[in-house]
């Protein structure tokens, strides 16, 4: 191979069977992870397993000072761009309800949202790319993040320097997976512009005058004035925002009093609002401010409303797309396909793509014996993924990563 040069991507299918050999291995670790789920920015025994699983493995690893979080990198052997690929780590706070064999052995927490296949699929690329290190020019990043579920961990990993690992040469391109049972197990879907929504949070209290049930008049019931709030919400969507720029208003707790014959002084209403676009994100914030003051204020109440920035949202570079529908025909042509519409949920691989071209794909898992329609998906404390789809999970990824290393990512210069 001459000086400068890339190899030959691999044939078609090569890295599909490479992976479903490997398949097994990354069953245990995800199901090391599935029986010990850990929440938020500190997961020690998901780190472990982490560190465990690539032991071995020509990789210049880091953990997090202030989270559990490893960085991964792999060197090639001769010098080139830098892709990242990202897989998240933390479980949610709910009791698991899946009678799996390997089902959560932690009261009130599961991997309900596919992070243990996600962080299994990692360290299966990990490992294929590390088998191909002599072939490669460049740098694969490998970032298992923690606090993916509100806690914003891609940002801390941010801020202590995981785009920048690789010597002098941060990372210049990015990419991540998300299963999901909406979709046949080991199908993949993509596509450019906006994919997961911005997702901020909603806490209006509204202020009463407390009394006695039998004499409502006497006091200023904070109640009804509450559920008018909720109604009015709900109109400020399908009057002020464009249909084409969707936007999702919910309110998902509502809490006040504290028996059945008092008028409780104060309602304490708590949801979210999901938006696509920046402006519309803006809009909703000034609506939903003056929604609920100006109707406390027509009943004769007040309304303290605190919105709570979140998430922003995800929006996949189209050359990167472009890219990563190139790489998954290495690993079964035809493999990726358009996603039919943007998701609503929040994902925090959006600050990752706030700094560099990338993109997030959509990987079906939905077992064979699961229905179609209506079966429990995501953050559901019933859902159950198809494993098998984590030996296409885990080409994709590898895919993925070579094609960018071989200048299937590049843009083209401008002239």
């Amino acid at each position: 191979m001459t000086a400068g040069s890339r190899p030959p991507l691999p044939e078609p299918t090569t890295l599909l069977r490479e992976a479903r050999a490997l398949l097994p291995e990354v069953i245990g670790v995800r199901r090391s992870l599935h029986r010990a789920p850990e929440l938020g920015l500190h997961l020690p025994g998901t780190q472990r397993t982490v560190l465990d699983a690539l032991a071995g493995l020509p990789l210049t690893v880091t953990t997090g000072d202030r989270l559990s979080s490893v960085t991964a990198t792999l060197h090639g052997a001769r010098p080139g761009p830098t892709v990242l690929l990202r897989g998240d780590m933390d479980a949610l706070p709910q009791q698991e309800d899946t009678g799996l064999e390997f089902a959560s052995g932690v009261p009130g927490a599961m991997h309900a949202c596919g992070h243990d296949l996600h962080t299994a699929m990692l360290v299966g690329a990990a490992r294929l790319l590390a088998a191909r290190r002599a072939e490669l020019s460049g740098n694969v990043v490998f970032m298992f993040q923690p606090a993916e579920e509100n806690g914003g961990g891609a940002r801390y990993m941010i801020e202590e320097g995981v785009l920048d690992t690789p010597a002098g040469r941060g990372a210049e391109a990015a990419f991540a997976l998300h299963v999901t049972t909406r979709f046949e197990s080991g199908t993949l879907y993509v596509r450019p512009g906006p994919v997961y929504a911005a997702a901020d949070q909603i806490h209006i209290t509204v202020r009463g005058r407390s009394g006695h049930a039998s004499a409502p008049h006497r006091a200023l019931d904070p109640i009804p004035v509450a559920c008018a709030i909720v109604q009015a919400l709900q109109t400020l969507v399908t009057r002020t925002v464009d249909v084409f720029d969707p936007a999702v208003v919910t309110i998902a707790r509502i809490q006040a009093g504290t028996t059945t014959n008092i008028i409780p002084e104060t309602a304490e209403l708590h949801g979210t609002f999901r938006t696509m676009s920046a402006e519309t994100r803006v809009r909703l914030r000034t609506g939903i401010e003056q929604v609920a003051r100006h109707v406390a204020a027509a009943h004769g109440a007040d309304a303290d409303v605190a919105l709570v920035e979140g998430y922003p949202v995800l929006h996949n570079d189209a050359a990167f797309t472009e890219s990563v529908v190139e790489a998954a025909a290495l690993v079964r042509p035809g493999l990726a396909r358009e996603l039919p519409e943007p998701v609503m949920g929040a994902e925090d691989f959006s600050y990752v793509l706030e700094r560099v071209p990338g993109a997030m794909a959509v990987l079906g898992a939905r077992p064979p014996s699961a229905p179609a329609e209506g079966g429990p998906d995501c953050h559901s404390h019933r859902v159950v993924f198809d494993e098998d789809a984590m030996a296409t999970g885990v080409a994709v990824h590898t895919a993925v990563a070579l094609h960018h290393l071989a200048g299937g990512g590049e843009k083209p210069a401008s002239p």
